[in-house]
């Protein structure tokens, strides 16, 4: 029995230090699991009377209305015989009080610290222990009986017969207040207690099992039987308490740093958090990158299918470009300078959907950097860390795109500057397999052979458009999306070292709210820990 009541003792005064008064609050609370006897009766009923008359000192502020405005949490521990009795408050660590009259005027003055001197009452505890080698550790829930009129008695309640509990009553005489004004003894007035039970007709055949003494014996031993009946259950609710708290602390991320080091060694590995998400997104391991692909495969191609060159290469326009290019003398083999405008002005129109493509890339990386910055759990701490980083990549993801952007358009300009030899050695061999090299040169601006130059200006684009299909993209990763996984965030990290420690403190702006709930999370884990490690302490 001594190790439960030493067990739940600990526990009490754990829970006392680290502020878990068991009060509504959004906190995880122990104290409220915790096996107790409450004394509780109406006002000036006799409640001090009887725990004076229990621990046997005069210790419990005394007066007229509410007296007792803050709950008081008292133990009783044990001591070797023949030791002095003493008292220990927990917001007094290691002071000893071995005049109970100075016990009394700091349970007032503690009082009055928190409720000041008016009639307020308050939810936090005052934790008193008195160390005696008399008596049993126990707490009380009783009534007076001392107070009845002659001729009267109370024997109906306390058999049970007018007012049944699940355990007996008892009856206890307390000291009188003018027996409390000449400062009696408690030994003295136990002695009186036992006397007036074993004396009085009315209650002599169950004196036995009335007064303080009987009372603390019995408080103990069921206080015994409730400890051990909720040990299992108070262990199980530990165990999943410590869980529960250390999820939320890892949800609610680390505290920060004081100091400008460790702020920015912070913000470092914050940021390197959402980099590696975001290259994640990009290698398949979270969705999303397979949207860049999708872009290449898809629409790309279907750009590149819906250019229409039957415009640039109707006859009118292949008949025009021919005789512009050339000029006062018409060509004698093949219109070279034709060919060329006409395969020129045909590329130049891919350059819309190799731009198209950088910025459909360019829109697909900026969803994924803000997927990124809300997938990255320590990002929700700092609002203010959110917003610049969230800016940074989004600058980092324009500049890439312009440069990306002028990297596909001169692929397409390559192209159109200088025209692929072997095409054009293949025009007279079309000539000698079924040509007339001997045609009249005005025979040449005929249908037939205007048709022929557009069939072969459309051969042409459309194998740079195949191309081009395959190096836009190629083109495209390179400059977007392979830089941005390599360096997003390279430009903010460099700003950042230039920052001094209040600008860093302003990027880590975390919620007062979050930060209060973490620091009770903390002392209440403390707490769950503490009392773990209590309860697998002692042998039952």
């Amino acid at each position: 029995m001594d190790n439960l009541i030493t067990l739940v003792n600990k526990i009490q005064r754990a829970c006392t230090a680290l502020g878990d008064h068991g009060e509504e609050n959004a906190l995880p609370t122990l104290w409220d699991a915790l096996p107790s006897i409450a004394v509780v009766g109406g006002q000036s009923s006799g409640k001090s009377s009887v725990l004076e008359s229990i621990v046997g000192r005069d210790f419990l502020p005394r007066g007229s209305g509410i007296v007792t405005r803050r709950p008081l949490v008292l133990q009783l521990h044990k001591t070797d015989e023949g030791s002095r009795d003493y008292a220990e408050f927990l917001h007094q660590p290691r002071k000893k009080y071995t005049d109970f009259a100075l016990v009394r005027k700091e349970i007032a003055d503690e009082t009055d610290r928190i409720t000041g001197r008016s009639k307020q009452v308050s939810s936090v505890p005052i934790h008193l222990s008195i160390y005696s080698p008399n008596g049993e550790r126990t707490f009380g829930v009783l009534t007076k009986v001392d107070l009845m009129d002659k001729g009267t008695n109370a024997v109906d309640i306390l058999e049970g017969k007018a007012y049944r509990l699940q355990f007996p009553w008892v009856g206890v005489v307390n000291r009188s207040q003018a027996d409390i004004n000449k400062s009696v003894d408690m030994v003295v007035a136990r002695r009186r207690e036992r006397e007036y039970f074993s004396s009085n007709p009315d209650y002599k055949h169950i004196a036995h099992r009335m007064g303080s003494e009987h009372l603390a014996k019995m408080l103990s031993k069921h206080l015994e039987t409730v400890i051990k009946s909720r040990i299992p259950s108070l262990q199980s609710l530990i165990n999943k308490t410590i869980t529960d708290i250390e999820a939320e602390l890892s949800r609610l991320g680390k505290p920060i740093a004081s100091d400008a080091g460790g702020q920015l060694y912070a913000i470092l590995e914050i940021c390197r958090a959402f980099d590696q998400i975001f290259k994640e997104h990009l290698d398949g391991v979270r969705p999303g990158g397979d949207r860049i692909y999708n872009v290449f495969d898809n629409q790309l191609p279907a750009a590149l299918k819906r250019l229409s060159f039957e415009k640039n290469l109707s006859m009118e326009n292949v008949r025009k470009r021919i005789t512009e290019a050339d000029g006062y003398q018409p060509h004698l083999i093949a219109p070279e300078q034709g060919y060329r405008h006409l395969i020129e002005t045909s590329l130049s129109t891919i350059k819309g959907p190799a731009e198209a493509t950088v910025d459909a890339i360019h829109y697909v990386l900026k969803d994924l950097a803000h997927k990124s910055l809300t997938e990255t759990a320590e990002l929700k701490q700092y609002p203010s860390l959110r917003i610049e980083v969230g800016n940074a990549a989004v600058d980092a993801l324009e500049k890439l795109r312009d440069e990306s952007r002028k990297s596909a358009v001169k692929l397409v300009e390559m192209e159109c500057s200088y025209l692929t030899v072997d095409f054009f050695r293949k025009l007279p061999q079309d000539l000698e397999k079924g040509g007339n090299p001997s045609q009249s040169v005005f025979d040449r601006y005929n249908e037939s052979y205007l048709h022929r130059i557009g069939n072969n200006v459309l051969a042409y684009v459309n194998m740079v458009c195949g191309y081009l299909r395959n190096a836009i993209p190629k083109s495209v990763v390179h400059c977007q999306v392979r830089e941005a996984k390599r360096s997003l965030l390279d430009h903010f990290f460099t700003e950042l070292g230039k920052k001094e420690g209040k600008q860093l403190s302003t990027l880590l702006d975390e919620d007062p709210a979050v930060m209060e709930r973490r620091a009770g999370l903390g002392k209440r884990l403390e707490l769950y820990k503490s009392a773990q490690a209590e309860i697998d302490g002692v042998a039952f």
